[in-house]
């Protein structure tokens, strides 16, 4: 992982730097695996996050401020309780392992002074955040080890804190140099870089390779590959990191790929991608885990907290686009319903010469321009004034069933908009609110049941707000209920009204206060109704505009569905909200 040791005591120097003697002000755990602790300091405040993500375990400081659930879990409470309105007044790292120690000054049950310890253990899947007493004693854990997990090492409460063992691995701050090129000279037929993370302490693969890199041109080599030449250049270039990071000369990196992807991070220069990432830097290791981590923890939470909601759409829209499929199909077989009512009335027109038992009969066609014959088939068990009802039976159920289908297939045409509508809203959702206002409106549908109890309905957030180069409000729905109310009651009569054409987004309204609004204003408004629809990341999207007093909605129609007259149509570039709002 990138985030090493070495990184890890760049984030100690920064909280050592600006958070000792800070007391303990609020603690929150927006996620299973996510405490925050804010600090009150001498400067202002702070924000310490503590994170036992097995994909992105870390501690850094934080200018992030993620969504807190209604009602905090017990871990939160606990740590409330044995450290509320403590103080902060050591932090230390455990060797050049990726284990900190917190130490924090406050006052127990009884009113005496006791020291509390937090221990963050940053190890892949095993990280784990530990609250320990002034005995040593664990008092309980983020997440808690028993023999069934663990024969080796258990994290229980009442149990005797103890750390990971180390390895005997050198530690490159300070390690002689002769050491190093003799415990490297004395692998052979290992991967370089994996010989490079086995002999150090507290180095990432990232570093590994970029020593290598610099070293001899490439990092995919073995440790039979490395004469003495290259060994003297590898040497020289992991003392160069030590001085660079013993003299605080670090450069935090960013790693990213040509699709924006965000890949990896270290506190120095990385060289060894050439032109296949993008680079950029930070000033500070909280900045650069920050910015790292924020975005990419943030879809990850809300794609594996509500699950359930992505199934339940794909699945409800891959049901009604099979019914109406199959509702098509007997469309097109009733549509034949013509030929039925034909063979009726040619039975009709020679019912005196037909008589029971016969299978068949071909008579001249009176229907037909050039009276040419056809044969009707018949059913032998039945008289001929039987076989003419029988067809025409079988018309007159062809011709209901027609309009029946038409019917229920706009329906489904309908109701299918309406899911991928939802589904676009819960791909844009950026807080648990926006969530669960979907999942109110969903079960007001009857797509999923109302949760039992009483509990408190979501709040409504405001739409969101944009404001043009021209100074008008632009207001955009969050979610189909929000599009109802800013459509059918927030806008005035002569605003502008917006909508991606025949593609699913939110309704965008432009205060137009009474004014002719400008081009350019329309123009930019569009731009933001395709960002916030389902084709955002399309190169030109058409978008219809109206004045507001021309959009309807009709009776019985599902949330966010209007119809509208006399509109225009603009081929735009999606905005970017984040770079423009």
């Amino acid at each position: 992982m990138a985030f090493d040791a070495f990184f890890l005591s760049a984030v100690l120097e920064e909280v050592r730097t600006r958070c000792i003697g800070a007391r303990v002000e609020k603690i929150h755990q927006p996620a299973r695996d996510t405490v925050i602790v804010h600090l009150r300091c001498q400067e202002g405040r702070e924000k310490l996050l503590f994170a036992a993500n097995p994909a992105a375990p870390r501690l850094h400081l934080t200018a992030a401020s993620p969504e807190n659930p209604a009602q905090p879990p017990m871990f939160c409470m606990l740590l409330r309780k044995h450290l509320g309105s403590g103080k902060l007044i050591d932090i230390r790292q455990y060797g050049l392992e990726r284990i900190l120690f917190l130490d924090f000054e406050t006052v127990n049950e009884l009113g005496d002074v006791v020291i509390i310890t937090l221990a963050v253990e940053i190890m892949g899947k095993y990280s784990n955040l530990i609250v320990i007493n002034e005995n040593g004693k664990i008092i309980d854990s983020l997440k808690r080890v028993d023999d069934a997990m663990s024969r080796e090492r258990l994290v229980l409460p009442g149990m005797t804190y103890t750390a990971p063992p180390r390895g005997d691995r050198l530690n490159f701050l300070i390690a002689p140099e002769e050491e190093m090129r003799m415990r490297i000279a004395a692998a052979s037929g290992k991967s370089a870089a994996k010989c490079l993370i086995g002999i150090f302490e507290g180095i990432s693969p990232i570093l590994a390779r970029e020593w290598l890199f610099r070293a001899c041109g490439s990092n995919d080599i073995t440790t039979d590959e490395l004469d003495s030449d290259t060994l003297t250049k590898l040497i020289a270039e992991i003392m160069s990191t030590r001085d660079d990071y013993l003299s605080g000369r670090r450069k935090y990196t960013i790693l990213t790929d040509n699709d924006g992807n965000l890949k990896d991070f270290c506190f120095i220069d990385i060289t060894q991608y050439g032109g296949l990432m993008k680079v950029s830097y930070c000033e500070t290791a909280g900045e650069t885990l920050d910015k790292f981590y924020h975005d990419r923890d943030s879809t990850a939470r809300m794609k594996q907290r509500y699950g359930d909601l992505y199934r339940l759409l794909s699945n409800t829209a891959d049901r009604i686009r099979r019914r109406t499929e199959n509702q098509r199909q007997e469309l097109k077989i009733s549509e034949e319903r013509d030929i039925l009512k034909l063979k009726g009335d040619l039975i009709s027109a020679n019912l005196y010469q037909l008589k029971k038992g016969m299978k068949d009969f071909t008579c001249v066609n009176f229907y037909d321009e050039n009276a040419g014959e056809i044969t009707v088939e018949l059913d032998p068990s039945l008289t001929p004034s039987q076989n003419m009802q029988k067809y025409y039976g079988g018309y007159r159920k062809a011709d209901t069933a027609e309009k029946r289908l038409k019917v229920q297939i706009a329906q489904g045409e309908s109701e299918l908009k309406y899911i991928e509508s939802v589904s676009d809203a819960l791909s844009r959702a950026s807080t648990e609110n926006d969530v669960n206002e979907l999942r109110a409106e969903l079960a007001e549908q009857g797509y999923i049941r109302m949760q039992r109890g009483k509990q408190k309905p979501p709040k409504a957030a405001p739409p969101i707000s944009f404001s043009s180069p021209d100074g008008y409000e632009i207001l955009v729905g969050r979610n189909n209920k929000q599009n109802d109310v800013l459509t059918l009651k927030t806008a005035e009569k002569t605003d502008i009204w917006l909508h991606t054409k025949d593609i699913t987004g939110s309704h965008v309204i432009i205060r137009a206060r009474g004014e002719q609004v400008p081009d350019e204003t329309i123009y930019y408004a569009a731009r933001i109704a395709a960002a916030y629809s389902s084709a955002r990341n399309s190169a030109q999207v058409p978008v219809d505009y109206v004045p507001a007093k021309q959009v309807k909605k009709p009776a019985g129609a599902k949330p966010g569905m209007v119809i509208f007259t006399g509109n225009r149509t603009l081929y735009v570039t999606p905005l970017d909200p984040n770079a423009d709002k």
